[in-house]
């Protein structure tokens, strides 16, 4: 009897250390992607029987294997992106899917009265979850700020983030920001173009020999690696784009030095830009674009929203709204007023309201779900930003102020 009872210990033991040292090698594995799944929570709870959806906030701290996305050249469609983040993040646990839609968004440069320089920026789309995503700075990368739409990675906006499933979806996020800064003072967002042969949205999808990215992924790359504008630009002239879903999108980028940059991917100007794969990169900054038309040669700062900007690309369609041309004008008439130096970054909020969704289409149905989903000034100078969720503007308490903080080489929240 005593045998037998000591062979079973034997094999509890066997089989305890078995689950330890399980447990102990999931835990080395994964460890990375447990420390961002732990670091999710809510910034603020969705508001039933509203367009109010979750805010969220998650911060990656360890490696999200942008390095190794950019030394396989990185990705030519949504399919091979997915394909590399289950490989790496989830170690193909997992079936992940990146969903876009048409979006309508807003951007302007401005300075405060004592210098600084602000990029802000309006996020246009259905009512969704969001994520403020911090990722620390190290060796390799920059540190950096940035928000995403949950929807766009396989969470729906009537879902919470709080199983394991909706919680392992969000290892995708680094690599689909909407806009952010990082700590070198760059900033960056995206913007619909709805570029085409005036029937369709037709891609982006340069095909040379040079490496492939998306617009987010891009986004990324400037902010983990990007010291500057002109870095930036040398990124974009480096690899062939090739928008999700079948949008199209333009970018913009601005840093410290007070310069900004529209890049825009087009072939032909006059409206018939109908092939993805002849587009090629057009940079238009903001202290040399006179050619685009008097107010924007005679400003110093500069705005977009959702057309591309090049003079003369609409000309065969004159039927054809630009979409975005009301928020580009309402923009330029704010601005103007003081040559876009406002006093704080309240002020540079309050000119983001003028143009939101809800202030420029005050007699929508209500069924329509659209809205302004984020609004954020980013501080290139103080390295601050000011994030405001849902057209909230009154809430200024409610807002989420985030800073650089030096020594622990992260954005805390302020």
């Amino acid at each position: 009897m005593k045998k037998v009872v000591k062979i079973v210990l034997i094999i509890l033991s066997s089989l305890l250390a078995l689950v330890l040292i399980s447990v102990m090698v999931f835990g080395i594995i994964f460890r990375n992607e447990i420390s961002a799944i732990s670091s999710i929570k809510v910034l603020k709870p969705r508001v039933e029987n509203s367009l109010q959806c979750n805010i969220y906030e998650m911060t990656f701290t360890g490696d999200y294997y942008f390095d190794d996305f950019i030394a396989q050249g990185g990705s030519k469609n949504d399919r091979e992106l997915l394909d590399f983040i289950m490989n790496k993040m989830t170690k193909g646990l997992l079936n992940l899917k990146i969903q876009t839609s048409k979006i309508g968004c807003s951007s302007f440069t401005a300075r405060k009265s004592d210098g600084e320089h602000l990029f802000a920026r309006n996020y246009d789309l259905y009512s969704t979850n969001t994520c403020i995503v911090r990722v620390k700075g190290n060796k390799k990368r920059h540190a950096s700020i940035s928000t995403v739409d949950l929807s766009f990675i396989n969470i729906p906006a009537y879902k919470n983030v709080k199983n394991l499933i909706s919680k392992a979806y969000c290892l995708a996020a680094p690599y689909a920001p909407l806009d952010g800064i990082n700590d070198a003072g760059v900033s960056c967002g995206i913007y619909m173009t709805y570029q085409g042969n005036g029937k369709s949205v037709i891609a982006t999808d340069q095909n040379t020999d040079l490496p492939d990215f998306s617009p987010t992924t891009f986004i990324r790359m400037i902010l983990d690696y990007a010291d500057s504008i002109e870095e930036a630009v040398e990124f974009a002239k480096s690899y062939d784009m090739h928008d999700s879903a079948g949008t199209s999108f333009h970018i913009m980028v601005a840093d410290r030095s007070g310069r900004s940059a529209v890049l825009e991917w087009v072939n032909a100007r006059n409206g018939s830009d109908d092939n993805g794969e002849l587009r090629k990169l057009i940079v238009t900054y903001n202290d040399e674009d006179a050619h685009i038309g008097q107010h924007e040669g005679e400003a110093d700062f500069q705005w977009v929203t959702n057309f591309i900007i090049q003079p003369g690309y609409y000309d065969e369609y004159n039927d054809k709204a630009l979409v975005g041309y009301d928020r580009y004008n309402i923009l330029y008439d704010e601005l103007s007023k003081t040559g876009a130096i406002v006093e704080d970054e309240m002020s540079a909020m309050k000119i983001l309201q003028k143009v939101a969704q809800r202030t420029i289409r005050p007699n929508r149905n209500a069924d329509d779900h659209i809205l302004t989903i984020h609004s954020v000034i980013y501080n290139l100078d103080d390295l601050t930003s000011l994030w405001c969720g849902n057209e909230q503007y009154a809430d200024t308490k409610g807002m989420f102020r985030y800073k650089f903080d030096k020594k622990k080489n992260i954005f805390i929240k302020n």
